[in-house]
């Protein structure tokens, strides 16, 4: 099955943007409780996520999963940080892209497969201002080329 398939619960569609993605990963999420229910629920918001390398693990900040409906003292707080479930390997090599070079971790998608939570991580460069104009007016020249087509 290749990366980012299942069913999709939640896309950050900003980060495709505000970034140009480098590569992709898949990770696991550890989740506490009822959180796994809220995410089923789709009620995840990744706008402003960000994963981090610490001490060989990777772990994921802001990214706000709100608590569940039934779950009244159980639930967790909403942006605490989870840890990411990830090979070894996988996280030096990302490690290694994240040094002095200005790129991030953004977490792209998060859907569920075979069960399981799992989030797909961008290793991302930031774009410039004049980069995404360039991208918008390239968008716009798409749709009215498509446009164009469809009226014939």
């Amino acid at each position: 099955m290749p990366k980012g398939e299942g069913k999709l619960l939640a896309q950050n569609r900003k980060a495709r943007f505000d970034y140009t993605i480098l590569d992709t990963v898949e990770a696991g999420i550890v989740l506490k409780g009822t959180e796994i229910k809220s995410i089923r629920a789709a009620r995840i918001n990744l706008k402003d996520g960000f994963a981090r390398v610490r001490n060989g693990e990777i772990f994921l900040h802001n990214v706000h999963i709100s608590p569940y409906e039934q779950g009244n003292q159980f639930n967790h707080d909403p942006l605490r940080t989870r840890k990411l479930l990830m090979h070894k390997k996988q996280i030096a090599r990302l490690e290694n892209e994240m040094k002095g070079s200005g790129n991030t971790l953004v977490p792209l998608k998060v859907y569920l497969k075979d069960g399981y939570a799992k989030v797909l991580i961008g290793v991302a460069k930031g774009k410039k201002n004049y980069d995404k104009r360039e991208d918008l007016k390239r968008k716009d020249q798409k749709r009215d080329l498509a446009r164009s087509l469809r009226e014939r």
